[in-house]
C-alpha cells in the first residue's frame, strides 16, 4: 500500500494525489477525512460519528493501517499475564453484566488472600509477568484486605506488575470502605504495591447509555477523575470502550474524544481496549452479537481517532483469536497476553479459550505478517518473539 502526498505553496500544505488509494477513500466517502488523517491533523467527534457509519470496511482498515505503521511500524506485542478475580460479589446491578454475584447467590466467590498469594506464586513460577486483579463492589471486605492483597503478592511473585483495580473499585474503596479521599486511597494502594490502573468500567461514557445499561455505576467524570488523579501521581493505565449494545455512533466517537482529551492533559493511558459486548447471561441478552465488520470497524476507528495514545489492543477473548489475528490488519498492534482464567467475558458468553500460548500468540503475529514483542505492563518491548517464522 503507497500514498503519494506532494507539497504545494510557501505553507507546505500537504495535498493527496488521487491515488488508487485516494480513490478508494472517495468511493467510500471518506476522502477529507482521509485527507486529514494522512497529514497527521486530528479528526473530529464528528469525523468519528462518520467513520463509525463508514460501510466500507477496507477504505477503514487502510486508513487505520497507515496509522498503525505511523506509530508502531510492523510491531505486534504480548504479554505474559495472569487474571486473577478476587471475587465477584458485588452491590451493583449492571444490565449488562454476567458476572456479579450477591453475596449468598449461587456462583458467588471470594478469594482469602493465603489463595491469592498461591496463584500468584504458581503464575511467577510459570514466568508471567503481569497479574491482572479486579472484582466486584464487594459490601464488607475491609480495606486492609486491599492493601494486603498488594503486599502479599508483592512478596511472593517479586517483580510481578501487579495491575489492578478498575476506577469504579478505586472510588468504593475511598467513599464506601476507607473513608478517605481518592489520592490518599490510590497512594496507599501504590505505597502497598499496586502497579497501574486497569481500564475497566468505561463502558460508554454518555450518561444516557449509562443509564440504560450501568444505572448506578459511576459517571464519565467519576471514571475519568480517578485516572486523571492516578496519572497525577505518576501513575500508567489503560482505558477500555465497550461497544455493541445499545449505543450510537455519536455516543463511540464522543467516548473516544474524552479518553483523548484526557491524554492530552496527563499522557497516563498507555494503551487502549476495545471491548465487544457480550449479550449472553444478561438483562440485555435480546440485543445481538457484533458481527467480525463491527469489530474491526471498531477497532479501526480507534486507532484513527485516538492520536496521542500509542497501543490499541485486539483483545482475543472478546472477539476469538482469528478476528483478533484479522485485527492486526486494521490497527491494531497488540494482542493482549496469555491470560489465564478468564471470567468476566466467559460468564457472559465468550467461547474463547481459558488461555493461550505464548508460541501461540506469536505464530498468530507472524501469520498476520507482523513482527511479534513480548511486552511489559506499560508496552515496554522486553523481547523480540523467539517463535520459528511462517513460512
Amino acid at each position: 500500500m503507497r500514498f503519494v502526498f506532494a507539497c504545494s505553496g510557501s505553507g507546505g500544505i500537504l495535498a493527496l494525489r488521487m491515488t488508487a488509494e485516494s480513490q478508494v477513500f472517495e468511493r467510500a466517502g471518506i476522502r477529507d477525512i482521509a485527507g486529514r488523517v494522512l497529514a497527521s491533523e486530528r479528526v473530529s467527534a464528528g469525523d468519528g460519528a462518520r467513520l463509525f457509519r463508514c460501510r466500507d470496511l477496507p477504505a477503514l482498515g487502510m486508513l487505520a493501517d497507515a496509522v498503525r505503521r505511523r506509530m508502531n511500524d510492523d510491531r505486534a506485542t504480548y504479554i505474559r499475564n495472569r487474571y486473577i478475580n478476587y471475587s465477584n460479589i458485588c452491590i451493583l446491578d449492571c444490565q449488562f453484566c454476567a458476572f456479579a454475584r450477591r453475596r449468598r447467590e449461587p456462583g458467588a466467590w471470594e478469594y482469602t488472600l493465603p489463595e491469592m498469594v498461591e496463584l500468584a506464586r504458581k503464575a511467577a513460577r510459570e514466568g508471567v509477568t503481569e497479574l491482572h486483579i479486579v472484582g466486584g463492589l464487594h459490601p464488607t471486605l475491609p480495606f486492609d484486605y486491599y492493601l494486603g492483597m498488594m503486599r502479599e503478592l508483592r512478596v511472593a511473585a517479586p517483580g510481578v506488575h501487579l495491575k489492578a483495580f478498575t476506577a469504579i473499585e478505586i472510588r468504593h474503596m475511598a467513599e464506601r470502605v476507607a473513608k478517605r479521599p481518592i489520592p490518599e486511597v490510590l497512594e496507599a494502594l501504590r505505597d502497598a504495591g499496586l502497579g497501574s490502573l486497569t481500564g475497566g468500567g468505561a463502558e460508554i461514557f454518555d450518561a444516557g447509555v449509562r443509564d440504560r445499561i450501568c444505572r448506578g455505576k459511576e459517571t464519565a467524570e467519576e471514571w475519568l477523575g480517578v485516572h486523571r488523579e492516578w496519572h497525577r501521581m505518576g501513575g500508567r493505565s489503560t482505558c477500555t470502550m465497550l461497544y455493541g449494545h445499545v449505543e450510537m455512533a455519536e455516543h463511540r466517537a464522543d467516548h473516544l474524544c474524552r479518553l483523548r482529551a484526557l491524554q492530552d492533559e496527563t499522557g497516563g493511558f498507555t494503551g487502549f481496549i476495545p471491548l465487544p459486548f457480550q449479550p449472553e447471561d444478561n438483562e440485555l441478552a435480546h440485543v445481538r452479537r457484533c458481527s467480525g465488520f463491527e469489530d474491526l470497524r471498531a477497532i479501526a476507528v480507534s486507532r484513527i481517532m485516538l492520536d496521542n495514545v500509542r497501543h490499541v489492543t485486539a483483545y482475543w477473548v472478546g472477539l476469538g483469536l482469528p478476528m483478533a489475528q484479522v485485527a492486526l490488519g486494521f490497527g491494531a498492534d497488540d494482542l493482549h497476553g496469555t491470560i489465564m482464567e478468564e471470567h468476566i467475558f466467559h460468564m457472559a458468553g465468550a467461547d474463547s479459550p481459558q488461555a493461550v500460548t505464548v508460541s501461540l500468540l506469536e505464530r498468530v503475529i507472524r501469520e498476520a505478517g507482523k513482527v511479534p514483542f513480548e511486552r511489559d505492563s506499560h508496552y515496554g518491548v522486553l523481547s523480540e518473539g523467539r517463535a520459528t517464522a511462517v513460512a
